[in-house]
């Protein structure tokens, strides 16, 4: 059973930057795509950037296009998302997720993930 763990949320200020690490465990991580989800209080849950498993075709939703990069690290069994440029609606709980396939496309549907982690805050102060 694949288990995700989020971390390296936080409160910063508008501007500043800040790294989301995932940690997968369980099966093998280049067997599954992955993606940044988040979730704002009154709003639904929104796919944020999302690769595939060997990590050349990372897709971005498009107000974060420019300021997140996602990436991983098969070595360790890691995804990770780097903030830059923060603005308070980007105050939102943040959620790793994956599903098994190797395709080259990964899809932004929240649907098709069958692994979730239990999310990390994530708050931007104005």
């Amino acid at each position: 059973q694949v288990q995700l763990v989020e971390s390296g949320g936080g409160l910063v200020r508008a501007g500043d930057s800040l790294r989301l690490s995932c940690a997968h465990s369980g099966g093998r991580f280049t067997d599954y795509a992955h993606a940044w989800f988040r979730q704002a209080p009154g709003k639904e849950r929104e796919a944020v950037a999302t690769i595939n498993w060997s990590g050349d075709n990372p897709k971005y939703e498009d107000s974060v296009k420019g300021r997140f990069t996602i990436s991983r690290d098969n070595s360790k069994s890691a995804l990770y998302l780097d903030m830059n440029s923060l603005k308070p609606e980007d105050t939102a709980v943040y959620y790793c997720a994956a599903y098994y396939g190797s395709a080259y496309h990964v899809s932004m549907r929240s649907e098709h993930f069958e692994f979730w982690g239990q999310g990390t805050q994530v708050t931007v102060s104005s």
